[in-house]
């Protein structure tokens, strides 16, 4: 193992830790270290995980009583671990008002399963005792998402919710006939289109089997293995530890569903390296950024979202959707890549010396702990449903930690693992419950397809081609996701304009998953975009730079993710949708191509430091090369070709800083 601590400055557990409570809502709980609640707490998370685990093994629930159980589990515990304030954090007790809420949600988590003969009997009928259950249940997932979460998502399905009562008062196409507060209800907590819907569902099925499976991979030690194995492979390249921190971040994203916490987890480590090395702390903390947002886009475990995309889009499995999304993730991770080798080549940076490089037989003898990974391929790609794939593979982490004894799974780390997979899975529930009530509205209003129109509408005002009409609509799309994304996770920002933005793409001709590709990669890539750019304010914060430049910098260096998905709508080939391997081949030559041509004119250096004009004729050869039209790539290729013969034929003296710090 590298030992890090004596070459290079990590950030401790304490500061870690800050560092997310500062910059990730779902970090934000409390430490009870004693007393009554910590155990009620402590058992809650053990049974909330046990209870998932067999409802997931023997499948005996029925889905409605299924995720009321699920939502009263997460609602008690978000009331008893995340405070009102973030100034209560530190304290070591709970509020009265906590405990009534958590108690309230026990009740509410319970009145499908007792209740639901006599709800199922009166045919839609609401009772005055359902009334007031289905409308706390609202009110609660709103508090508790705005603690759990952020408040901008309790915002967002605020004003939905406000949308669908006051709709005879809304101007011009969002008008409708409008709902009163017992329909509001009736729909949000006693149907399956709102809060227990289709968003929770996938919460209470694949992604908590998949966030117990990332907390089972964490006690084998797979995530310092990750850098280690990193480190291996890349740190003796030029510019070594940033290749260090792209490898490991896209490993990193299989057991993490968090930029933040990858950022934090992954960069303490990454982030010292690039600083001493030579690169400025600014685009240090913009590449272990641009890297760890990445992990969601990587297969064959992406984001939480792509599960979701899944009940969506239907008839389609996740591996479909894994599978689709494995080119444009190695597009993504190889213009990081590319960029920053030419920035190591514009400061001279060297890769690391053997005696900072870790021990590579060592390394090796620990390539087992791949083997889960390697199991859910295996078992996706031969077509065993997300769920069965999921617990098979938490099986398989136990047994193959046991193959040695420092990685080993003892009864302590599984039950450990238990509790920090329901931990993690809490802010996802409570998100998706907040989602569900977006849906609820837009599928009771017809919203989606309004604002849809609406959106090709206004496309076809600026234009009348059909190439543009499609290029607007995705312009429109890809500034509302981004928007979106700043304040929501990408769960609900999914949601959001899956079900608002995505059907107008469709309607203009695309495919049904690039659409959907389309807003799920831009609501992630919020987490690097400024100005609100959390994942980039969280890697200034390991690194020592200032935020804003930190978030142009991974934004600059992320410029792949702006572009890619532009390519898989227009270009549907990409996503392996109707195309030949030949035809595949050659589009991914032409966009890796053109992101080393856009690498070069982003940073400025190619084989030499490259002259203004050349970086402006550089980026365009490369866009031309990502545009796949037959013509345009012919135009890229030519250009591509000159601008490498200049580089050899006009020389330019090489002024490099004499402080590559500085």
């Amino acid at each position: 193992m590298l030992e890090k601590d004596k070459k290079f400055e990590s950030l401790t557990a304490e500061q870690q830790q800050e560092l997310l409570e500062k910059y990730d809502p779902e970090s934000s709980t409390r430490k009870l270290e004693h007393g009554m609640f910590k155990w009620i707490i402590f058992f809650g998370l053990l049974a909330f995980s046990l209870f998932q685990l067999t409802a997931s093994i023997f499948q005996f629930i029925p889905r409605q009583l299924l995720l009321s159980i699920h939502l009263g589990f997460a609602l008690s515990l978000v009331f008893l671990l995340f405070p009102a304030r973030k100034k209560n954090l530190r304290m070591n007790k709970l509020a009265w008002y906590d405990i009534v809420l958590a108690a309230i949600s026990v009740g509410i988590g319970a009145y499908w399963p007792i209740m639901q003969d006599d709800i199922v009997s009166r045919v839609g009928l609401m009772t005055s005792l359902d009334f007031y259950v289905g409308l706390a249940a609202i009110l609660l997932v709103l508090e508790a998402t705005r603690r759990a979460v952020g408040l901008p998502i309790t915002i967002i399905s605020s004003a939905f919710l406000l949308y669908m009562y006051y709709g005879r008062q809304m101007p011009g196409f969002l008008a409708h006939r409008g709902y009163d507060l017992d329909d509001i209800v009736k729909t949000m907590f006693f149907t399956s289109e709102g809060i227990l819907g289709t968003p929770l569902y996938v919460s209470a099925t694949f992604i908590f089997l998949f966030l117990l499976f990332g907390a089972f991979l964490v006690k084998t030690g797979v995530g310092q293995y990750f850098n280690d194995l990193a480190v291996s492979i890349a740190g003796k390249r030029t510019g070594g530890p940033a290749k260090v921190a792209i490898f490991s971040s896209a490993l990193q994203g299989t057991i993490s569903g968090s930029s933040v916490a990858n950022v934090v987890t992954s960069g303490s480590f990454t982030i010292p390296m690039m600083k001493k090395l030579g690169y400025r702390k600014e685009f240090a903390g913009g590449v272990e950024a641009a890297a760890s947002t990445g992990g969601q886009l990587m297969p064959p475990i992406m984001g939480a979202a792509a599960f979701l995309m899944v009940e969506f889009i239907g008839g389609i499995s996740y591996w479909d959707i894994a599978k689709a999304a494995a080119i444009p993730a190695v597009l993504y991770f190889t213009g990081i890549w590319i960029m920053t080798h030419f920035e190591a080549k514009r400061l001279g940076l060297r890769g690391l010396s053997d005696e900072e490089m870790p021990n590579r037989r060592e390394v090796l003898k620990k390539i087992y702990l791949l083997l889960p990974i390697l199991t859910v391929i295996i078992l996706l790609v031969s077509g065993m449903s997300v769920m069965r794939a999921a617990l098979w593979s938490i099986v398989a982490t136990i047994a193959i930690s046991a193959i040695r004894k420092d990685t080993r799974i003892g009864f302590k780390d599984a039950v450990d693992a238990l509790v920090d997979g329901a931990r993690t899975a809490l802010s996802v529930a409570v998100a998706t419950a907040a989602a569900g009530i977006i849906v609820g509205v837009v599928t009771k209003t017809g919203l989606g397809l309004t604002l849809a129109n609406g959106l090709v509408d206004l496309a076809a005002d600026l234009t009348n081609s059909a190439q543009g009409k499609l290029l607007l609509t995705l312009l429109f799309t890809m500034i509302a996701s981004i928007v979106l994304g700043m304040g929501s996770p990408t769960t609900a920002n999914y949601v959001i304009t899956s079900t608002i933005a995505a059907p107008a793409i469709i309607l203009l001709g695309a495919p049904e998953l690039s659409a959907h590709l389309f807003v799920f990669y831009f609501g992630i890539i919020a987490d690097i975009t400024p100005p609100v750019a959390l994942a980039a304010f969280a890697a200034a914060g390991v690194s020592g730079g200032e935020p804003i430049r930190t978030g142009v910098n991974s934004a600059k260096l992320a410029i792949a993710a702006f572009i890619i998905p532009y390519m898989f709508v227009l270009s549907p080939e990409l996503l392996m949708i109707d195309t030949t391997i030949p035809q595949l081949l050659w589009v991914v030559f032409t966009a890796v191509t053109g992101m080393i041509a856009i690498g070069a004119g982003m940073i400025g250096y190619w084989f030499r430091r490259l002259y203004v004009i050349e970086r402006f004729l550089c980026v365009g050869a490369g866009l031309m090369l990502i545009y796949p039209e037959g013509m345009s790539d012919i135009i890229g290729l030519v250009s591509f070709a000159a601008l490498l013969a200049i580089q050899f034929f006009i020389k330019r003296e090489d002024k490099r800083p004499k402080e590559a710090t500085a």
